[in-house]
């Protein structure tokens, strides 16, 4: 009882620890190939089958990506793809591209004009 007390609170040294990936892998050549107007199949040859597809928010999918070495967290990745209808419209994240960001500042503006 001692031993496995030690072992959940301290670990055991010299204990080899595997890396544990969950989600999908987004790379920034996938990210590039992104554009506005791509159908969804389009994008799932691209990206893949989105982590999370929300039966609440049919037009929202969600990539998420966590590599993890025990409880150390090396790297991650997220990213959310908006459409409007069978169009990509919008992604989101920090890794999102370079146009996500401007797709939704011109709907902003335009909203704000039609007020």
């Amino acid at each position: 009882m001692l031993l496995a007390g030690c072992g959940s609170n301290f670990g055991f040294p010299g204990v080899y620890r595997i890396n544990v990936e969950q989600g999908n892998v987004v790379t920034e050549e996938m990210v590039e190939q992104l554009r506005p107007g791509l159908n969804r199949r389009q994008v799932r040859y691209i990206m893949g089958t989105p982590l999370i597809e929300d039966a609440f928010h049919n037009d929202r999918w969600d990539y998420r990506y966590l590599l993890r070495n025990g409880s150390e967290t090396l790297s991650t990745t997220q990213l959310t793809l908006w459409f409007e209808g069978d169009e990509l419209v919008r992604a989101e994240g920090p890794d999102a591209p370079d146009w996500g960001d401007d797709q939704s500042d011109s709907d902003a503006l335009e909203a704000a004009s039609e007020a």
